[in-house]
């Protein structure tokens, strides 16, 4: 019988799905995905981001008249956030990290999206019905207004080329690494998270140029690419009006795992010792984003309903993680 390899017949003939020349290459893919997270965990330990310190961030922002609507959803989506930290916990304890891997970041996107969404909630009222809407809106509110913490704070306001080298440059200057090698300082920290932003950046401009070419404008043009300058300025329209942050990294991030780098996660006799650590990884960072979010809902509700929500959860969680121990 002939030897087969997955991973060499999806790198010569593709999938249904990728032809091989967009296939992911094993030596980027994985240590991305772990890197990235790493890199997150080292600077969320070094800037010891916890509740008390986004209350401190925070210490400025206004209480508002918060509906009991609103209220309902700032607590659900933050009870949501809780849980997937409870889940995160509970699959560190798997001998085989491999085996969790990719619902460890499943879970650790949705509990990112949770806490985001309870932000824009006690931001504005609102609770957009997509995604992406979550992504954009969660990007003005926070970023755009310096209400972010950091390592989440980091956003490009447009994707033109212009924008993007400006706007990368003074955040290479923290430090540069390549997301290929394991960091372990926080300016090699620093650095992959550069890197990770500006991968981001250049797969969301691969995205609107596919959208581009299904438009009808594009379609009249008479053309295959976008050497032309009326090809051009059709994209370019579009990447000027496309600012990016940290939700879109995350949605990304999720995306890539559950559809596009299937097999690096669990094909591959090497890959369980490259995952030691990255379950605690996951979850340390997204404990971290639940305080920031935690701690400007409270700011935004106000310290009696604030207390209320937390001693109500606290007495009848059937998870097992403490919602005072993290945010209180």
């Amino acid at each position: 019988m002939t030897e087969l390899s997955l991973y060499s017949r999806i790198r010569t003939h593709g999938t249904l799905a990728e032809a091989p020349i967009d296939v992911p290459d094993a030596r980027f893919a994985l240590p991305s995905t772990i890197n990235w997270m790493r890199a997150l965990a080292i600077l969320v330990d070094d800037l010891a981001l916890d509740f008390g310190a986004a209350r401190h961030f925070y210490a400025n922002v206004q209480r508002r008249a918060v509906s009991d609507r609103e209220a309902n959803s700032i607590c659900e989506q933050l009870l949501f956030a809780l849980h997937q930290i409870a889940s995160l916990r509970a699959i560190a304890n798997v001998p085989n990290k491999a085996d969790v891997a990719r619902i460890g970041i499943v879970a650790w996107y949705y509990g990112i999206y949770g806490a985001a969404s309870a932000m824009v909630a006690a931001a504005d009222g609102s609770f957009p019905d997509t995604h992406a809407a979550t992504a954009t809106q969660w990007a003005r509110h926070f970023p755009m207004n310096r209400l972010a913490m950091a390592p989440f704070a980091d956003r490009l306001s447009n994707l033109s080329d212009a924008a993007v080298e400006a706007e990368l440059a003074p955040m290479r200057e923290r430090g540069k690494h390549s997301l290929t090698v394991v960091p372990t300082t926080v300016a090699q920290a620093w650095g992959c998270c550069t890197e990770y932003l500006s991968g981001t950046a250049g797969w969301e401009k691969w995205n609107i140029r596919e959208q581009v070419k299904g438009t009808r404008e594009f379609k009249d043009l008479g053309t295959d690419s976008f050497r032309t300058a009326a090809a051009k300025k059709l994209r370019d329209a579009r990447y000027d009006k496309r600012g990016i942050g940290f939700l879109h990294e995350a949605s990304r991030y999720r995306g890539k795992a559950n559809y596009r780098d299937s097999i690096y996660l669990a094909y591959g006799k090497s890959v369980p010792a490259l995952l030691t650590g990255f379950v605690d990884d996951l979850e340390r960072v997204l404990s971290a984003f639940s305080a920031m979010a935690a701690a400007y809902a409270s700011m935004r509700m106000g310290r009696d309903p604030w207390a209320a929500f937390i001693d109500d959860l606290e007495a009848k969680r059937a998870i097992s993680v403490s919602p005072k121990a993290l945010w209180s």
